[in-house]
């Protein structure tokens, strides 16, 4: 049975977890549209104007998606999509010399643990505090 400190830690535990995707989509990607598409350019991407749109359709849907407890799952599977493809483009450290690898590893393993998170909130509920959670009360006590 959950508690309020069960509840509220789960809370706290989904806005950390997803303010990493909010201020980097608002405070970066958003206002750096262009610069954000020029640099993915350079690392190979293709039609980066296109999938930084779609980047950042994704951050937004599955950071809201998981923070409201609204669909986690599909959420926690778009930011996971959009990790797995960053994590390949951009944090590609064992394509790097030697002496540029650790910067990059580092990025590239914080990546695999959101992904783990992503992974976690995939196979489980994300509790009780959330929109899910009370449109399914809700529903019991429209439905008795």
């Amino acid at each position: 049975m959950f508690t309020f400190g069960n509840h509220l830690l789960n809370l706290v535990g989904r806005v950390f977890l997803v303010a990493i995707f909010l201020l980097s989509t608002v405070g970066n990607k958003i206002p750096n549209f262009n610069a954000v598409a020029g640099y993915m350019s350079s690392e190979g991407v293709p039609a980066p104007q296109f999938l930084l749109a779609g980047a950042i359709v994704f951050l937004l849907v599955g950071s809201a998606s998981i923070l409201l407890g609204f669909r986690a799952r599909f959420g926690a599977s778009l930011l996971a999509v959009f990790l797995i493809l960053a994590s390949y483009y951009f944090h590609d450290f064992w394509t790097l010399p030697a002496d540029q690898q650790q910067d990059q590893m580092i990025q590239f393993l914080k990546n695999l643990g959101l992904l783990g998170a992503m992974l976690i909130i995939m196979s489980q509920d994300v509790g009780g505090w959330t929109v899910d959670h009370w449109l399914s009360r809700r529903k019991g006590k429209l439905g008795a």
